[in-house]
């Protein structure tokens, strides 16, 4: 029983003929149960073997595994050696299976040449002409069935609307307080240590007040509706083209704008004010709370000080800018969630694209904003 104890235990036998060339027998199970102890010491003698021109005997080798299979890829280069004698079938068959499952191409990927890379910028431009011929056609196709509603006030989907906005503002108020109140700290406790510094204490009001309704708060509140409900509304139409209830909605005469499209984005418009208000009086909350710890300032003292460093035309602003992002990030979901084909996998890449694009163009919009209006409500 002894031999055939010893016969099973991989090893390596290696010498080298009148020529110069190596011959590499392997002898034993090659498995995962069997590599454990002598792994170190047959990887070493591997890589002394890997040298071009050698023999290699596998018609010894009792059992493979994919473990073992791996290990001798490894060792040729991940590829099969020029002499490589097999066992007799059916071994070989099963050893050949083995190592055809392994990749043959252990590098980095090849890098686009300059053609390659010219065809990659032209598709994504082709892309990105395509995604702006069908957001112009959604929108003109929204002016148009505007125009019907208004000729027609009882096509009005008053119940979606109410629908949507609970959803995208009742339901968004606990994480937008949450992160609101957060950011206010936060910003609250770095102001206040700059201004300490200037003897300034005071003016952490009207920093506060000015950066979150003209600024923060805005876009605070659209990028958490964004990433929240855009996403949520994306969602909705890809799962319903992937059902074929759009293609249901087509045949029986439904307009998708009229009865999808629109119901969110007047929803939208009319919530995100709202939970911007309620996103920058948890920011201002925050702030208060961190100004008194920092700074010893008396809450009575903060909100007195707050109207009167703080002109109302910044309240306006803010809501102004809040109405125009949620008609944005509504319309963007729409148009990417009536683009998503009837699969799982163009469902979850445009649910992805939808956020960040929204996020994006809210981003955008609102530096066109400071642009525009940088000499509204600073001036008191």
């Amino acid at each position: 029983m002894e031999p055939d104890t010893l016969d099973t235990r991989p090893h390596i036998l290696s010498q080298q003929d009148e020529l110069g060339h190596w011959r590499a027998s392997l002898r034993g199970d090659w498995t995962l149960l069997a590599l454990r102890e002598p792994l170190a010491e047959l990887r070493e003698q591997l890589r002394q073997l890997q040298q071009p021109g050698v023999y290699w005997d596998l018609s010894a080798v009792q059992r493979l595994d994919p473990t073992g299979a791996l290990l001798l890829w490894q060792a040729w280069g991940r590829r099969q050696p020029e002499h490589l004698a097999w066992p007799a079938a059916p071994l070989a068959d099963m050893y050949q299976a083995l190592f055809a499952r392994l990749p043959a191409q252990p590098g980095r990927p090849p890098r686009p040449r300059r053609g390659q890379q010219a065809v990659l910028l032209r598709r994504g431009l082709l892309g990105l002409a395509r995604h702006l011929l069908d957001a112009t056609a959604l929108l003109g196709q929204v002016v148009l069935d505007l125009g019907q509603l208004m000729r027609r006030p009882g096509l009005i989907a008053w119940r979606d609307i109410s629908a949507h906005i609970y959803r995208s503002g009742a339901q968004a108020l606990g994480i937008t307080a949450l992160v609101g109140f957060l950011v206010g700290i936060t910003l609250s406790y770095l102001t206040a240590r700059q201004l300490q510094n200037f003897g300034a204490d005071i003016y952490v009001i009207n920093i506060l007040g000015i950066s979150v309704w003209r600024e923060l708060g805005p876009l605070l509140a659209a990028i958490l509706v964004a990433g929240r409900s855009g996403s949520a509304m994306t969602a909705q139409l890809g799962v319903m083209r992937v059902t074929q209830e759009l293609d249901a909605l087509s045949v029986m005469g439904i307009s998708h704008t009229v009865r999808l499209v629109l119901p969110k984005m007047v929803a939208l418009s009319i919530s995100l004010p709202l939970v911007m208000v309620w996103t920058s009086g948890m920011i201002l909350l925050g702030g208060m709370v961190a100004a008194s710890a920092t700074l010893g300032l008396d809450h009575v003292q903060f909100l007195q000080g707050l109207p009167a460093a703080v002109p109302v035309a910044n309240l306006w602003l803010g809501l102004s800018k809040s109405m125009v992002f949620g008609l944005l990030i509504a319309f963007v979901a729409c148009h990417f969630g009536l683009r998503i084909k009837p699969n799982s996998e163009s469902l979850a890449m445009g649910t992805t694209d939808s956020v960040v694009s929204a996020i994006t163009v809210v981003i955008i919009v609102d530096a066109l904003f400071a642009v525009m209006f940088s000499d509204v409500g600073l001036k008191t």
